[in-house]
């Protein structure tokens, strides 16, 4: 059972003498000295420099702050301070996770001054750290629990993030920190796999993340480090950080980082002005959520255009041109804008919710997120559009309270989950009309499962995976719409070829069956008999009958080479494709494979009328081009594997009837029978007296008797005639 590594961090806090100076950030003390109703002669009081302790743990607590409002269970935080000892100021407990008990074990550790405390180290509280993410949380154990209940149960992996806010003065002091952390981990992890306690957990990864601290007016030595796995329980990085609004800014960018977060800004906020209550003005607030809120403006593909160069807050924004609300998205950027819509009061009135997720505001003490936070708490809802110029508006989230706690409820912005789908006839959205749906059904009913029994050890392969493969086979080529396809909208043209060509092994009979619907096709062609090519959709005449077949090509080659490596026999039907296809813009490959189309089969009769021959209409000379399709019909036995093309009107000549050539062209009669008697005269050997090459023509029956057999005395009279 694996655990993120957000549902356990713990934080390590320097609380050396170093953290006790100033962080050279001025901070105004007296408000009044900064108003202008301020009397003569006023004497303010000097701004004031927080430590960078001070600083250190508003920012860690406005870390927890966040994750505490948005995960109230299930994601817990553990602080530590590091001095002379590590100093543990929370545990796992859910009772402990909360800022209140954070903020009264803190105020119990002012800033250390004076020399007595040199020996403070944060390295006390890095190995404090590596101890307490070994250390299982109730979920952790309770699942521990249950796996091992089970038989062959798995184990807890643990995974965690250690954050250390401290000061390194050095590129070699950083790693020594990391070091130290990565040679704990190895220590705790043996230990515990030796040993056998229930409640510690060994470490499976850990993600080390190192912040230096500096004042304001210093710049810091150690570069920052990308995150680098050093080891298979440890992954480190470093980062720098000014104090004040700089490291807070920081540990905002870790949290979104480490809970897969998001902020939406709610711009156009009206509010009256504190000074004049009659005016208004609109204000912004950011609310930090989970990054799930806004999967429904990211799938958004187009960019909005002329877009200015982001600012280096690296923020995204909705696009307010165009028909669509738009993103434009850089690389760091967490932030989308969504515009305030008038409130309602009325909960019936609301639309479809797809979603709800908690929010946070990012200045939870500033005068806008209060005002907004007090409106939606008092039972009030505020609906936010995207942005646009151009058409109306469109309502994607609702803000509201629920319990105490404030939501960002994502609207379904088409049509509603709750309602029925539509129909598929109808298309979705209007636009696609001619889904295969019948070829659908029938590719799914191919394909249905049925319980099997377990599968033998002597079974090469499981069924499930046989499964797999033929689906994987099926769908190489399926189109999903009529006007995508033309070999699937002509099945009694091409069958079985679609359906033979997906099997893993081709008998030699297959093999001609898919050669008979080529060659089929071929007949086709040479006809110029047109295809059924979908119209639905299109404007104008569609592609001319030439532009037809190519497309029809092009489409049977891509289905066959799909699955040509499957076996020797799929490779032969591709090969009768390449042949029979014709090479574009080749004439010689046009006149060819007309030629390979035109010889058809003739059926000449014998003396036993059972019995017949298949011959070539064309002579056996004419070799020219294309594919040799007599010899393939003989050595496969084809009969009639191509249709006769019609016979046109010619004129007949006296010379076509009897038999006898004529000089000049000869119409197909005259080459029928002429072939007709070429067949003939090569079957036995003509009669010496028949052969013209004799020059005489010899008398029949010379010696023919004239036998009569007389009634009365039975014998015969034997005659002799010349």
């Amino acid at each position: 059972m694996s655990f993120p590594a957000s549902h356990k961090t713990v934080y390590v806090l320097d609380h050396g003498p170093f953290f006790a100076e100033s962080c050279e950030h001025p901070v105004e003390f007296d408000v009044v000295a900064l108003s202008k109703t301020r009397s003569t002669g006023f004497i303010p009081l000097a701004p004031f420099c927080k430590s960078l302790w001070t600083c250190s743990i508003e920012s860690v607590l406005e870390y927890c702050r966040v994750v505490f409002d948005i995960f109230p269970k299930g994601k817990l935080i553990s602080v530590l301070a590091s001095d002379t000892q590590a100093r543990p100021l929370n545990t796992w407990n859910q009772e402990d996770q909360n800022i209140s008990q954070l903020m009264v074990s803190l105020a119990g550790l002012p800033p250390l001054r004076g020399p007595k405390n040199n020996d403070a180290s944060i390295l006390n509280g890095l190995s404090s750290a590596v101890e307490v993410m070994t250390a299982g949380t109730d979920l952790q154990l309770q699942t521990q629990v249950a796996l091992n209940e089970e038989e062959g149960g798995e184990k807890v992996l643990n995974r965690g993030h250690i954050i250390c806010i401290t000061s390194v003065k050095s590129e070699s002091h950083g790693d020594m920190l990391i070091e130290c952390v990565r040679d704990t981990i190895a220590q705790q992890n043996k230990l515990l796999l030796s040993g056998d306690n229930e409640n510690l957990i060994p470490i499976t990864n850990c993600q080390l993340t190192l912040i230096n601290v500096l004042p304001t007016n210093k710049e810091g030595a150690v570069k920052d480090r990308p995150p680098t796995v050093l080891s298979s329980h440890l992954t480190a990085e470093i980062h720098s950080a000014k104090a004040g609004r700089h490291l807070a800014n920081k540990l905002s960018q870790l949290v979104q980082k480490h809970y897969d977060l998001a902020i939406t800004t709610v711009t156009g906020i009206p509010m009256k002005e504190e000074q004049n209550a009659m005016s208004s003005a609109n204000y912004d607030v950011e609310l930090l959520h989970l990054k799930e809120a806004h999967f429904d403006l990211r799938k958004l593909e187009s960019v909005m255009t002329n877009q200015p160069e982001p600012e280096p807050s690296n923020t995204m924004v909705i696009s307010t041109k165009g028909p669509v609300a738009t993103v434009t998205k850089s690389p760091e950027s967490n932030n989308i804008l969504l515009k305030w819509c008038q409130p309602r009061s009325s909960s019936v009135e609301l639309l479809h919710c797809g979603g709800a997720y908690r929010v946070s505001p990012v200045g939870v003490n500033s005068r806008h997120s209060v005002c907004l936070t007090n409106f939606l708490l008092n039972g009030r809802q505020v609906m936010l559009e995207q942005p646009r110029k151009v058409g109306s508006k469109v309502i994607s989230h609702m803000l509201a309270s629920h319990g105490g706690e404030i939501f960002l409820h994502c609207l379904a912005t088409s049509r509603s989950s709750l309602e029925d789908p539509p129909s598929i006839s109808e298309g979705c959205g209007g636009r696609v009309t001619d889904y295969r749906i019948t070829d659908f059904g029938e590719f799914m009913r191919e394909n249905r499962l049925a319980p099997c029994q377990p599968t033998p050890e002597t079974e090469e392969e499981a069924p499930i995976e046989r499964a797999k493969s033929q689906l994987e086979r099926m769908t190489r080529l399926w189109p999903m719409v009529i006007s995508n396809t033309i070999i699937f909208n002509m099945p009694s043209h091409l069958d079985p070829l679609p359906t033979l060509i997906t099997k893993s092994v081709l008998t030699d009979d297959e093999v001609l069956e898919c050669k008979k619907a080529v060659y089929h096709v071929v007949g086709m062609e040479t006809r110029n008999e047109p295809l059924p090519v979908p119209t639905m959709g299109s404007r104008g005449k569609g592609p001319k009958r030439e532009e037809q077949y190519r497309q029809m090509w092009s489409e049977l080659e891509t289905l066959v080479r799909a699955h040509s490596a499957t076996s020797p026999a799929h490779e032969k039907v591709l090969q009768c494709i390449l042949d029979c296809r014709k090479p574009p813009g080749d004439e010689a490959g046009k006149t060819s494979t007309k030629r390979a189309a035109e010889r058809v089969t003739v059926k000449v009769e014998k003396s036993d009328p059972d019995a017949m021959e298949t011959q070539p209409l064309w002579p056996e000379n004419d070799r020219s081009g294309g594919p040799d399709i007599k010899t393939e019909m003989h050595k496969e036995n084809i009969r009639g594997v191509l249709d006769q093309p019609p016979i046109k009107k010619q004129k007949m000549y006296i010379g076509d009837l009897i038999g006898k050539p004529k000089a000049g062209p000869q119409s197909l009669l005259s080459l029928w029978s002429g072939r007709i008697n070429t067949i003939h005269s090569k079957r036995h050997s003509e009669f010496a007296g028949r052969s013209e090459s004799s020059g005489k023509v010899a008398a029949l029956y010379p010696n023919l008797m004239k036998e009569e057999k007389e009634s009365t005395n039975g014998e015969v009279k034997k005659e002799r005639t010349s």
